[in-house]
């Protein structure tokens, strides 16, 4: 009877261990992930202010792109607005600035840095257990961000 009782209590305290581990990771991931978003808008935003600054007729979008805020509440508006801004940079030619090619570098790093973040932070958190311990907590459920102009300057 002791032996059951032993089993159990080490069966239950290994659960518990995991679902600690599993909480604390997926914590790391949420703080990878959010450090992801912001170098991704500070990149966003380092073209933008470049883009206004080099090229006629560029201003106004570039300020606009600047204004949004890179949240998931407004991932579409910021899509366009950058789509906007690739447009630009796509009719000024092939004679680009070398800043503003090594931004769009920038751009591209990070926003793959961004969604692969996302993926490992969703991967974890759509599993059943974790889902059904709700080990994931209040944090809301990171969404992709999609750059229409991945493969702009090749």
């Amino acid at each position: 009877m002791i032996l059951v009782y032993l089993l159990a209590a080490v069966l239950i305290t290994a659960c518990l261990l995991w679902a600690y581990f599993t909480a604390q990771r997926l914590n790391r991931l949420h703080i990878r992930t959010d450090s992801a978003r912001q170098a991704l808008q500070a990149a966003l935003d380092r073209r933008a202010v470049l883009v206004g600054a080099l090229l006629p007729n560029a201003g106004e979008a570039s300020r606009r792109a600047e204004m949004i805020p890179l949240e998931y509440s407004r991932f579409l508006q910021r899509a366009r607005a950058e789509r906007e801004i690739s447009e630009l940079i796509l009719q000024h030619g092939t004679a680009l600035p070398d800043s503003i090619i090594d931004a769009a570098t920038r751009v591209e790093l990070a926003h793959r840095f961004y969604n692969e973040a996302v993926s490992d932070t969703r991967n974890l958190r759509t599993r059943i257990a974790v889902r059904s311990l709700r080990l994931g907590g209040t944090a809301p459920l990171p969404e992709y961000f999609e750059l229409l102009d991945t493969d702009l300057l090749d």
